[in-house]
C-alpha cells in the first residue's frame, strides 16, 4: 500500500507541475521600441527626397533584380571614370554605376527589368562601344510609365 500511495504522489505532483508549465496559445506579445517606426518612417523620407549614388534622380527606393549592360572594363580608374561621363553626357537619364573588383573597374549602365529590354540598348550602342555584355544583377527599379500621358 506504500508503493500506491507514493505512486499516486508522483502522478499528483506530476500533473501539477505540467498545469503550472503550460503556456498560452495564441497569445503573442511584441515588444518594441516606439522610436523604431520612426526611424524607418525617417529613413523612407530621405531616400526620396535626396538623391543618392546608387539612387540619383528616382524616387523609387525598390530594387529588384533585373539587367545592366557593360559597356567598359579595364584597370585604370581615370579613363573608367571618363567613360561614364562620356556615357552620361549622350544618355543623360539612364544610369552609369563603376564597379570595382581588383583588379578592374566595371561599367555598367542601366536598370532594365526584362533581357530583352537590355538587348534592345545593346544592339544601340554596338556603334560606340566595342565590348557590351549583359548582366543580371540587382537593379535600381525604374519608375514606370503612365499609359495615359
Amino acid at each position: 500500500m506504500d508503493v500506491m500511495i507514493r505512486f499516486s504522489l508522483f502522478f499528483i505532483v506530476l500533473f501539477s507541475f505540467q498545469s503550472a508549465l503550460a503556456q498560452s496559445k495564441g497569445e503573442l506579445i511584441i515588444v518594441k521600441d516606439p522610436l523604431i517606426d520612426s526611424l524607418i518612417a525617417r529613413r523612407l523620407e530621405l531616400n526620396k527626397k535626396k538623391p543618392t549614388a546608387a539612387n540619383p534622380g528616382s524616387t523609387a527606393i525598390v530594387t529588384d533584380m533585373g539587367y545592366r549592360v557593360q559597356v567598359f572594363y579595364g584597370s585604370d580608374r581615370r579613363e573608367a571614370f571618363s567613360e561614364q561621363t562620356r556615357f552620361k553626357n549622350n544618355y543623360p537619364k539612364l544610369g552609369a554605376y563603376i564597379t570595382y573588383k581588383e583588379p578592374n573597374y566595371y561599367l555598367r549602365v542601366g536598370d532594365f527589368r526584362t533581357r530583352m529590354e537590355a538587348q534592345r540598348f545593346l544592339n544601340e550602342l554596338k556603334a560606340s562601344y566595342p565590348t557590351l555584355f549583359i548582366f543580371r544583377e540587382k537593379i535600381n527599379a525604374p519608375e514606370l510609365e503612365e499609359a495615359n500621358k
